[in-house]
């Protein structure tokens, strides 16, 4: 009921709308509503006027009969046209929201859900919902009209027919209700598995390669058919259940239809009822018994709705990242000192990652972070970003606390390179311009020289115009990382952000780019993030980390004297050295 009372608020600016479609739908149902009745005159005015039939009065009847046909096939048509609309225009505003929500989302959702679950909800159960609204408001409001006005012509004809007629429905609802109610946890659970199937399909799809090379295609596909097979079965569930509204209202409605027409029979000869008005009362029999039977079969279509609404609306009612501070504190020029005041964080409360981390950075200074995996070093780098907050502790830039900034002026100061290559489809000058939309061509391969890609780039056909995606085979993974650099270097923060930049490069092009990156941070704070040491052997200050906390630091000359941790560290890479 709750996602019902969501489906009715989100459509409140196309209710005017609706409320048009259904006033027209109503017309459209009142006219055929009539029709029967004319029907069944026309019977009546042959049988009084035989053998001197009245063709005049019979054509009369016909003509009403065919102006009511063309008038209210115009309405519908004009109903299903504005409905048409309406669902392209909505499912369109819920797209648009579905996108706004994932950049208002925390980064915490994207590390707990697959992607393959939120783009479900974003196609499958959207045009779901689509479908659905142009269709079941049609059917629901011709269903009511045509009921609603049956009953009254048909108590008009006989009372004691009608309520033989009537006696039916309350069963039908009954047993409609019923089976919608057993039904309805299946449709929920199949939207559900197909988030999960979607997911499985984009890993993958994503993953083929590391799939193919472990020869893990028959363990993939019997992962994949034992998803697809749950799926199947609650398909399977779900569908025979709601198809059993349709053959349980039809077996009550026929065996009201028999007694209708044997009642009617005897009426007839007993002359309570002439023989064109038992034709009249037997149509509008079938047309009382349809709409019964079509709102039965839209259960099945009504369920998938309600099941794919829960999901959107759950999707749409997730927390937002916390409100930015207000008033929110700015930097007009940044300078790059960064200190961390008694930071502690945890993803899960039970298991710290980061405990009483306290450093303080000088503007310009080149800092290295190093330790084992799951030191933490990636972690300080969400908490500088504002990925994460602290669960206690501040972190300040130029002396002002983050906490207090907005979080798009946290992250433009950072420029930022990770390990994993990001490409969106489009040409390499679009790519390099992603964080500098105001960047001149010159300055574009200005810094594609100095990450050594420029070279690359002029290799391809289209060379600065050709196209290119993160899936694109006609570049290697060290030139994606190159150009990711290059990206970088365009976009010209006050600070930079290097998590493990150069791990998908070889030892010569390493070294030219590390020549670059001096050149790129001069004079700016940078943070570096390396597991190969041998890349941060010039930087300023090297902080160790192990389990969330520096455990040394200094400059690389200093901690190998010093022959601690980092030392082991240093001395286990090159050891065959």
């Amino acid at each position: 009921m709750r996602t019902f009372k969501q489906f009715l608020i989100s459509m409140k600016n196309y209710r005017f709308r609706v409320i048009i479609s259904v006033v027209l739908a109503v017309g459209s149902a009142v006219l055929t509503i009539f029709i029967p009745k004319i029907l069944g005159d026309m019977t009546n005015i042959a049988v009084e006027t035989y053998p001197n039939i009245d063709f005049a009065a019979v054509a009369q009847k016909a003509i009403i009969v065919v102006v009511l046909f063309v008038v209210a096939a115009g309405l519908n048509y004009a109903q299903a046209y504005i409905l048409t609309i309406v669902a392209a225009r909505y499912t369109q505003e819920l797209r648009n929201k579905i996108i706004a929500k994932i950049a208002r989302l925390p980064i915490s959702y994207f590390d707990k859900h697959k992607y393959g679950d939120t783009l479900s909800r974003m196609s499958n159960d959207v045009d779901v919902l689509a479908t659905s609204l142009s269709q079941e408001i049609t059917d629901v409001s011709l269903s009511l009209t045509t009921l609603i006005g049956v009953m009254v012509i048909m108590l008009t004809i006989s009372v004691p027919l009608s309520l033989v007629a009537f006696v039916v429905v309350p069963i039908s609802v009954l047993v409609v209700g019923k089976i919608t109610n057993y039904a309805q946890k299946y449709f929920v659970e199949r939207q559900n598995v197909l988030g999960t199937l979607n997911s499985t399909i984009e890993e993958d799809y994503a993953g083929q390669i590391i799939i193919k090379s472990n020869s893990h295609e028959v363990a993939s596909f019997k992962e994949f058919s034992k998803t697809n097979q749950k799926l199947a079965k609650i398909t399977f569930k779900a569908q025979v259940l709601s198809a059993l509204s349709m053959p349980a209202t039809q077996i009550f409605t026929n065996l009201g239809y028999i007694a209708i027409c044997i009642l009617g029979g005897v009426f007839v000869i007993q002359g309570r009822i002439n023989i064109g008005s038992l034709q009249a009362f037997v149509q509008y029999v079938s047309r009382f018994n349809r709409p019964i039977t079509e709102v039965a079969s839209t259960t099945t279509t009504i369920q998938g709705l309600l099941a794919s609404s829960k999901r959107i609306f759950e999707f749409l009612n997730l927390s937002e990242e916390e409100p930015d501070f207000s008033p929110a504190q700015t930097i007009d020029k940044v300078r790059g000192e960064v200190e961390f005041h008694n930071v502690n964080f945890s993803y899960n409360k039970d298991a710290p990652v980061i405990r009483d981390f306290s450093m303080k950075v000088e503007p310009g200074t080149n800092v290295a972070i190093v330790g084992p995996t799951g030191a933490g070093k990636t972690t300080i780098i969400n908490l500088l970003m504002r990925f994460y907050d602290p669960t206690s502790g501040y972190i300040t830039i130029d002396g002002v606390p983050t906490r207090e900034m907005k979080r798009a002026d946290v992250r433009k100061m950072f420029g930022m390179v990770l390990q994993d290559t990001w490409l969106f489809s489009g040409t390499v000058e679009d790519n390099l311009r992603y964080g500098n939309q105001s960047a001149t061509f010159e300055d574009i391969v200005r810094a594609a020289k100095s990450s050594n890609v420029h070279h690359v780039i002029e290799a391809l056909p289209k060379t600065y115009h050709s196209e290119i995606s993160e899936d694109s085979d006609n570049i290697s993974a060290g030139e994606k990382q190159l150009i990711t650099i290059a990206r970088a270097m365009v976009a010209n923060p006050p600070m930079m952000i290097l998590d493990e930049a150069t791990s998908n490069v070889d030892t010569r092009t390493e070294q030219l780019i590390q020549d670059s990156f001096e050149k790129l941070t001069h004079g700016r704070t940078s943070f570096v993030i390396a597991h190969r040491l041998s890349t941060i052997r010039n930087a300023d200050l090297i902080l160790v980390m192990r389990d969330g906390a520096i455990v040394e630091q200094g400059n690389h000359e200093s901690l190998l004297k010093a022959g601690g941790f980092y030392a082991e560290l240093y001395n286990s890479q090159f050891a065959d050295s």
